[in-house]
């Protein structure tokens, strides 16, 4: 899918609409073909008047509350004393709107409950193709991503999931795979692995594997120019074409990849019928008899406004004064043949299981340092000095595909002990250790700009688990007066963090 960075979701707006002052300004700068396109299969219930005047108004920022460190209820208390004026968004149970627009998009994404991990920057249409693949009560044991970079769906799965069972990420862009990392890890995600592959060697790869597959599939965006001005300057009805072709085999593989009776949602973050309705009737066609839609018109309250007579969601950005989208939702119900097996060499995989014995010191270990996990879900395995905790869900694909990164580094072994490693700590720090040290948000801002701090009360441990609000920063060393800043030079933020003095200007 096309998207602008999350950081711009304040930015781009207001320049779009700075830029674009009149109606027909706005359609003076679109291709002809796209508005001739979008007024064709536009439904009679709504007008091009109204989709053009929306799209020239600020998009409104959202965000996604990420139960897998508060739940909504405790964030929304923390939250009120922002003055953010949230509104639930209909489709999603921990998604809100911010209409305090006066919010600009460095604040909210220096914000410190931003970099805790306890909420993620996402547009609210975007939040639709997770919950369509947990509608009707799916409760999926394996499910892979196929675009998942920069992580927004695959966290919010990983919330739906509560971190049990296990998650395939995938991302083809090598660059944008540092990112997906960078948030599943600041989200405490661990029941993840991430791949870097061509999207449509699942199906041949990893055939019939899962329960649930998300392709949020690479489209021409022509959802999304309420928030970026440029995302149509390089449309084209050719360029329309090529990328249809490419969802067409995007959706092929991951119809192979999934098992009979799991269920496939397409999505995208375009409008027009060439990359929506056609690519879901060519998957119909091509493998009836194996494949049902399932209507996705009370997925929630007020769905039927976007509802297509295939039951799929298309939503013009006028509906809901948000971004375009599309989604559907399909059920594989029999086998279909399998795809030639690919002809690439996985290599040898890199780790090696831990004994029982040596297992029961690491979990040892860790507990004394205020970390713990559900050991029926997880396995530790070691490569060289590092120790890695592997979601168990996922070894029976070990081998079948090369993995850029499974599970979470858990920590590096020397020889008085273990040195535990940040996103472990993240992930697994328990709330009643005894070496937490909760500070303040002034400290809480130095430590994330990577300086040692100097509380006025010293933790009474050597080592401790420095949190803000409950949440983990980071396991530190006690030195004097001093807590020796841990934190990996990757993640200090060089810029100013904020937390309620979001609210006070």
């Amino acid at each position: 899918m096309v998207n602008s960075p999350a950081e711009n979701i304040f930015s781009s707006g207001t320049l779009l609409l700075s830029k674009l002052t009149t109606a027909s300004d706005f359609a003076d700068k679109l291709p002809a073909a796209f508005l001739d396109a979008t007024r064709a299969i536009m439904p009679a219930s709504l007008t091009m008047e109204d989709f053009i005047a929306i799209c020239q108004r600020p998009l409104r920022p959202s965000l996604r509350v990420n139960t897998l460190k508060i739940s909504v209820a405790n964030f929304l208390e923390m939250a009120s004393g922002y003055q953010w004026a949230l509104e639930p968004v209909p489709w999603c149970a921990e998604g809100f709107w911010i209409n305090r627009h006066a919010l600009d998009d460095s604040r909210l994404g220096n914000a410190l409950a931003h970099l805790a991990g306890l909420f993620y920057i996402q547009e609210a249409s975007s939040m639709l193709p997770v919950t369509a693949l947990f509608a009707h009560d799916t409760q999926p044991t394996l499910v892979m991503d196929v675009a998942a970079a920069p992580g927004s769906k695959t966290t919010q799965i990983a919330a739906q999931m509560e971190n049990r069972g296990g998650i395939v990420a995938n991302e083809y862009s090598a660059s944008r795979v540092k990112v997906l990392h960078a948030n599943v890890s600041r989200c405490g995600v661990s029941n993840t692995a991430l791949t870097h592959f061509d999207g449509r060697v699942f199906g041949a790869a990893l055939p019939e594997t899962f329960d649930a597959v998300l392709l949020d599939a690479p489209c021409s965006g022509e959802g999304v120019i309420r928030k970026d001005p440029d995302a149509m300057s390089n449309w084209s009805e050719t360029s329309v074409a090529e990328i249809a072709a490419t969802q067409r085999e995007l959706i092929d593989s991951a119809f192979h990849a999934l098992k009979p009776g799991g269920v496939l949602v397409y999505s995208t973050c375009t409008l027009n019928a060439l990359e929506n309705q056609q690519v879901c009737q060519w998957l119909m066609e091509t493998y009836a008899g194996a494949v049902e839609t399932e209507s996705l018109g009370d997925l929630f309250d007020g769905a039927q406004k976007a509802i297509t007579q295939e039951g799929y969601l298309h939503v013009f950005p006028q509906i809901y004064d948000s971004e375009g989208f599309f989604v559907a939702r399909f059920r594989k119900t029999n086998s279909v043949p399998r795809l030639p097996v690919p002809g690439y060499k996985v290599g040898r995989f890199p780790f090696s299981p831990l004994s029982r014995q040596d297992s029961a010191e690491i979990i040892k270990a860790a507990a004394s340092s205020g970390l713990s996990w559900p050991e029926k879900q997880y396995t530790l395995w070691q490569r060289d000095k590092e120790i890695w905790i592997f979601p168990a869900v996922l070894e029976p694909l070990f081998g079948k595909v090369r993995f850029s990164r499974i599970g979470i580094r858990l920590a590096e072994r020397f020889p008085k002990g273990f040195r535990w490693q940040h996103e472990a700590v993240v992930a697994f720090s328990v709330n009643d250790a005894s070496n937490r040290f909760d500070v303040d948000d002034e400290l809480a801002q130095n430590w994330l700009r990577g300086v040692d701090i100097y509380p006025e009360n010293t933790p009474t441990t050597d080592e401790c688990l420095v949190t803000w609000a409950n949440q983990p920063l980071g396991l530190a060393k006690k030195i004097g007066s001093r807590i020796k800043n841990s934190l990996p030079r990757e993640l200090v933020r060089d810029g100013a963090t904020r937390h309620h003095t979001l609210s006070n200007d």
